[in-house]
């Protein structure tokens, strides 16, 4: 028996569009990476860009469990000395709110060149308008 090497042509790619308001964090980041690592793929290979392009709308209203929103810290190193900046996670919602769901979700995606190119195949928009409208995003309910 053959092993079954997918082509570029045997990966149907789609563009989904997801509501975020309401849903939870974390829940919403798994669902988002499945989608764009290609894991719901009848072929999938993992050294392939197999995924598909995901449009993430309302990211300002996604929904954090218990405590993190006092609690839940995000670091960035500048490059410089003592250049550490840390931020709440209400902090960073009130200023970049889609930066939460994109480190979330690249976190869950390979550390790689492949993952870089996945990650940009992911559109957030804060607001309800976004600007896929040319690919004709399915409707994806998470």
């Amino acid at each position: 028996m053959k092993t079954l090497i997918p082509k570029e042509t045997d990966f149907a790619r789609t563009t989904y569009l997801i509501n975020a308001s309401g849903k939870t964090l974390g829940r919403l980041a798994t669902r988002i990476a499945t989608l764009l690592i290609g894991k719901n793929k009848r072929f999938f290979a993992p050294d392939q860009l197999s995924g598909d392009q995901v449009v993430v709308i309302n990211a300002r209203q996604v929904y954090v469990t218990g405590k993190k929103a006092t609690q839940k810290i995000y670091k960035h190193y500048t490059g410089y000395p003592g250049g550490l900046r840390t931020y709440r996670l209400e902090e960073l919602l009130a200023k970049k709110p889609e930066e939460i769901l994109k480190r979330a979700v690249s976190r869950m995606l390979p550390k790689n060149k492949l993952g870089r190119e996945m990650l940009r195949r992911l559109r957030l928009y804060s607001g309800a308008e976004h600007f896929q409208q040319a690919q004709k995003p399915i409707p994806l309910e998470v």
